[in-house]
């Protein structure tokens, strides 16, 4: 034997070449035709011939899988078993197309029981798939020992690929179709084959998007999903689906009733119980699971103060109640490449394939037609001359000849008549005969149309997909939508820490001094509080334990400070700078309550200034957050809530400027700019006031409310001489 010396290089290549195409064409990837891997069409077409179809009994599935791997698989019983269950669970399968009977396995990840004792037979989905196959609509090859045939694929009448999705990891490359809904799967082939020119966007109108076997909750924009359609890859960020149940006393649970697509509720539940453990999910208080045959998984928040939102966005983050399912449309096509497919061009394969798959069974039926038509034409001869067709079977040597020769009939037409029974020999059968012959006639006529009528044959396909939509009809049990689709994309929400704090009522209690405490509830008695020697009070709060508490001094800084971490109400509480690195040279100026969406006016004694939002105020670190930057020599006056319309100041120049709220800038720090100019001295007082309700000065010992249209000027003015009369420290209210 002669031997040609070879790379090893080359022989390796060349070897898992055909490795990884074996790989794909064979076992990982399906066809886009019926959407099935090559085990899957032989489970189908083994059960087939086992004649166990949806009105039959059921079989052990250690005869199916005997005869899969016998006649057509030559793989191990262990993986055919395995892809057998698979088609049988309603919670891996959207539309199952396999029955079982007996312990298939359940959502918890729980095994099947051992193919000895499970039966199964097909489904309605796995009759259409099958439906015709016996009629030459597809073609067959020699199986793996040459002693059989079996399919090359389906006359596929379901849209398996998109209907029941498909993953698999090949060489190189992988697949991962999510499945659809049925009856929009049909309205989208419905408007294709009306319209081939239609736009994937037009297509979305009737497929919204995945639909899940276990349900759930899939939020992506519409234009995200036109994206992932249009390409053939996306990502599709799917929910668990839970409600809000209220009981008695303010008290209430959340009911998780449906659970992404391929989580095994098990380990999730062990997920979850393993992040309590850790105290990863503070604001649970226990879980419990009281599912049957539905889901109902019972989450308890740790109080009656925890939001139902916060607590499942936490749950979210930590464990797989959000997945995110990865699209990928690879398919075998038509000619058996792989290729990464989009909608239409999947939706146009099932078209296309309809098409040849009617073809053949036209082709099919006339060929059969032909044949009965050729003996019905030499019964009626037989018929028309039965004495002679009798005395010629009895007398002749050699009847087949006579006959042939005698009535013009071929070999074909004369076997028919010598086959044909006595009983028949009667004159109702001549009728019946006339009727049948007078029937495929006309069948012949209509299915010679169908091969070169075009519109005929798009309408025969479209009146098929509307009995399978008729038949999977989201009025039905199984044809109704699972999956809820919102087109929106949920928000990566900021979980902030006050989330995590239980809330309670506090009364916030601050010294002149620096001296900071927190005491229980609101019912305090705020005259009765002890300080230090040479000590006061300088402001008290009624708040939270979840809000927040904003510190103003002297330099310019923000600090801030969470209700749960001020100290209980014993002693005289602690200093505030050990709560914030608050300089010793600096002095407090302001402290109050943080709430959003309000706006401050920050001003100096040398009247500059600016208005900045109450968000732009919180500092993240001990350290504090410098907003406003002081000139040299100026100091702080101080920071003032800005919610009415008008700005009023005075000098200690006597001089007054009234000006509109909204010609102060907006900043989010800096020195900001002039609102009041002074020739000589500094600003002396601050009112911040609304227009119709008149601005209050003290004039000889009593308040008056003032016209200020003599006062209102520019910003940055020098303003006018106050009221005859005011107080002559310069002060609005004396």
């Amino acid at each position: 034997m002669l031997t040609v010396p070879t790379e090893f290089n080359q022989v390796l290549s060349e070897k898992y070449l055909a490795y990884a195409l074996s790989t794909i064409t064979s076992r990982s990837l399906p066809d886009v035709r019926d959407g099935l891997k090559p085990v899957h069409r032989r489970l189908l077409w083994a059960m087939y011939q086992l004649k166990l179809d949806p009105k039959s009994g059921y079989k052990k599935c250690a005869r199916v899988v005997g005869d899969v791997i016998g006649k057509f698989h030559p793989h191990g019983d262990v993986a055919v078993y395995d892809a057998l269950v698979r088609l049988a669970q309603d919670f891996s399968v959207r539309y199952p197309l396999v029955e079982g009977q007996g312990n298939f396995g359940s959502i918890d990840g729980d095994n099947p029981a051992a193919m000895r004792y499970t039966e199964a037979r097909l489904t309605e989905s796995a009759m259409l798939l099958l439906e015709n196959i016996e009629n030459d609509t597809v073609d067959f090859k020699p199986t793996y020992d040459t002693l059989d045939e079996e399919p090359v694929l389906l006359p596929a009448y379901f849209p398996n690929l998109l209907a029941n999705g498909s993953e698999g990891i090949a060489v190189g490359m992988a697949t991962a179709i999510p499945p659809h809904n049925v009856d929009e799967l049909c309205s989208a082939i419905l408007h294709l084959i009306k319209k081939p020119n239609a736009e994937i966007i037009d297509l979305l109108e009737f497929v919204e998007g995945p639909d899940f076997p276990t349900g759930g909750l899939l939020s992506e924009t519409k234009e995200a999903i036109l994206n992932s359609y249009t390409t053939g890859r996306g990502s599709f960020r799917l929910r668990a689906k839970w409600h809000k149940e209220d009981l008695s006393h303010g008290q209430y649970q959340i009911i998780i009733t449906e659970i992404p697509y391929q989580v095994q509720k098990s380990k999730l539940l062990e997920k979850i119980a393993e992040n309590f453990d850790l105290k990863k999910t503070p604001l649970l208080g226990n879980i419990r699971d009281e599912s049957a045959e539905n889901i109902r998984i019972i989450l308890e928040p740790k109080n009656r103060s925890v939001e139902a939102e916060i607590l499942m966005e936490s749950l979210f983050r930590s464990c797989e109640l959000e997945i995110r399912y990865s699209m990928n449309l690879n398919a075998l096509d038509m000619n058996g490449m792989p290729k990464v497919m989009n909608l239409k061009d999947i939706l146009l394969a099932y078209i296309e394939h309809q098409k040849i798959v009617l073809t053949r069974k036209t082709k099919y039926r006339l060929s059969k037609i032909a044949d009965r038509l050729e003996i019905l034409k030499a019964l009626l001869v037989a018929y028309l001359n039965i004495d002679e067709v009798i005395r010629i079977i009895r007398e002749e040597d050699e009847p087949k000849q006579y006959m042939m020769k005698k009535f013009k009939l071929t070999e074909f037409q004369v076997e028919a008549i010598l086959n044909m029974r006595l009983r028949q020999l009667r004159k109702l059968e001549e009728i019946e005969i006339k009727r049948e012959n007078d029937e495929l006639v006309k069948e012949q006529k209509y299915l010679q149309e169908l091969l070169s009528d075009e519109s005929l044959m798009k309408k025969e396909i479209a009146d098929k997909v509307k009995d399978i939509k008729n038949l999977f009809s989201k009025k039905t049990k199984i044809g109704k939508r699972r999956t809820e689709i919102i087109n929106k994309q949920i928000e990566n929400n900021v979980i902030s820490i006050e989330a995590f704090i239980e809330k309670e009522p506090i009364t916030i209690n601050l010294s002149k001094l620096g001296w900071l405490r927190a005491f229980k509830g609101h019912n305090v008695d705020v005259s009765a509080v002890k300080y230090k020697d040479d000590d006061e009070e300088f402001v008290s709060i009624k708040a939270n334990t979840t809000d927040k508490f904003i510190v103003f001094t002297t330099s310019g800084k923000f600090y801030t400070i969470g209700g749960d971490k001020i100290p209980g109400g014993k002693g005289f509480g602690d200093p505030i700078r050990l709560l914030a690195d608050i300089p010793a040279e600096d002095e407090i100026i302001n402290f109050f309550l943080y709430e959003p969406e309000v706006k401050y006016l920050l001003i100096t004694y040398g009247a500059v200034g600016f208005a900045v939002k109450s968000e732009d105020l919180l500092a993240q670190t001990k350290s504090g957050k410098q907003v406003l930057n002081l000139k040299e020599k100026d100091k702080v006056y101080g920071c003032y809530k800005l919610d009415k319309t008008h700005i009023a100041t005075v000098g200690e120049n006597r001089k007054m400027l009234v000006i509109p709220a909204t010609e102060i800038p907006e900043m989010k720090k800096g020195q900001g700019v002039t609102i009041h100019k002074f020739k000589e001295g500094k600003l002396s007082d601050i009112a911040i006031f609304n227009a119709n309700d008149g601005l209050k000065v003290k004039v000889k010992n009593k308040e008056e409310n003032i016209d200020i249209k003599d006062w209102l000027l520019k910003r940055a003015s020098t303003g006018k001489l106050a009221p005859f009369g005011m107080s002559k420290n310069n002060k609005f209210l004396g």
